[in-house]
C-alpha cells in the first residue's frame, strides 16, 4: 500500500511538472518557427530561429532594453534587501512602545491596491523631475511591507546569543548587523533576492507609466509593444519572451538551494 501511495505521488508530481514546463517548451519550439506555423499549431523544431532573431534586432533596441531592465533589477534588488532587512531586524531585535502599532499600520498598507497610488506617484515624481529615469521605477518599491515582514519572521529564529557575544567584544550596532546578522541570514537574503529580482525584472504597469521614451523602455515593455501591433509576428514574440525569461531562471537556479532554506526560515 505504501509503494502504491509513493507511486501515485510521483505520478502526480511528474504530471504537474509536465503541465508547468509545457508553456516554456512551447516558447522554445515556437521561437524556431514562423508566425504562420505557430498559428497552425506546429509543435516541432523549425528553421526560422536566426530569421526571428535578426528581425527582433531590427525591430527593437534589445541591448538598451536589456541594460535598462538589468540596472533597475540589480539596483532595486540590492536596495530592497538592505532596507527591508534593516527594518525587519529593527522590528524584531529592538523594543519600543509603539512598535506593534507601527508594524500594524505597515501591514495595512499591503491592502492598498497599486492603482490607488499611481496618480499621486506620477505627480510626485513629475514634480521632482524624475520621470523617465530608473529612479522613478525603483523608488516606489525600494522597500515593501511584504519584504519587511519576510525578514522579520526569519529574524525570529536568529540566535540572540550571537548579538550578545558581539556586544561583549565591543562591536557597534551597525557592525553587529553587517558582520553577524547578514552573514548568518544568507539563505533569507537569497530567497528575498530571487523574489525581489523577479518582481523588478517583470514589472510592467509602473514602468509603462514612468518610462516615457523608447530608449528607456525595459524588456517587458518591448515584448508588450511587439504583441500589441496590428499584425504580430509570433515567432519574434517567442524569441523576445525567452530572452526576457532567461535571467530570472538563471538567478533562481543559482540560488535554488538557499531559496528553499530561506523560505523554510533556516539560519546558517
Amino acid at each position: 500500500m505504501k509503494k502504491l501511495t509513493t507511486a501515485g505521488v510521483h505520478l502526480f508530481l511528474i504530471l504537474a511538472s509536465v503541465v508547468s514546463l509545457f508553456p516554456f517548451v512551447w516558447m522554445l519550439i515556437g521561437m524556431t518557427n514562423s508566425s504562420s506555423d505557430i498559428l497552425k499549431g506546429r509543435f516541432s523544431i523549425g528553421s526560422k530561429l536566426m530569421d526571428n532573431v535578426h528581425k527582433l534586432m531590427e525591430m527593437t533596441n534589445l541591448g538598451a532594453a536589456s541594460w535598462n531592465s538589468a540596472v533597475i533589477a540589480i539596483i532595486g534588488t540590492f536596495g530592497t534587501l538592505l532596507l527591508s532587512s534593516m527594518a525587519g531586524y529593527g522590528f524584531e531585535i529592538y523594543q519600543s512602545k509603539g512598535k506593534s502599532r507601527l508594524f500594524g499600520l505597515l501591514m495595512l498598507s499591503m491592502m492598498m491596491p497599486f492603482a490607488a497610488v499611481m496618480i499621486p506617484l506620477f505627480r510626485m515624481f513629475s514634480d521632482m523631475g524624475l520621470l523617465n529615469t530608473p529612479t522613478a521605477v525603483i523608488m516606489p518599491t525600494i522597500t515593501t511591507a511584504f519584504m519587511i515582514f519576510f525578514f522579520l519572521q526569519n529574524t525570529k529564529s536568529f540566535p540572540r546569543e550571537l548579538l550578545q557575544a558581539g556586544r561583549v567584544d565591543g562591536l557597534t550596532e551597525w557592525q553587529l548587523f553587517t558582520r553577524i546578522y547578514m552573514p548568518t541570514m544568507k539563505p533569507t537574503y537569497a530567497a528575498a533576492a530571487i523574489i525581489t529580482f523577479m518582481n523588478y525584472w517583470n514589472s510592467f504597469l509602473w514602468p509603462l507609466i514612468a518610462l516615457q521614451t523608447q530608449e528607456k523602455k525595459t524588456l517587458p515593455l518591448v515584448v508588450s509593444s511587439l504583441a500589441s501591433s496590428y499584425n504580430p509576428d509570433y515567432g519574434i514574440i517567442m524569441v523576445a519572451i525567452v530572452i526576457t525569461t532567461l535571467p530570472s531562471i538563471l538567478i533562481f537556479f543559482l540560488l535554488q538551494k538557499q531559496f528553499v532554506q530561506g523560505m523554510l526560515g533556516s539560519v546558517k
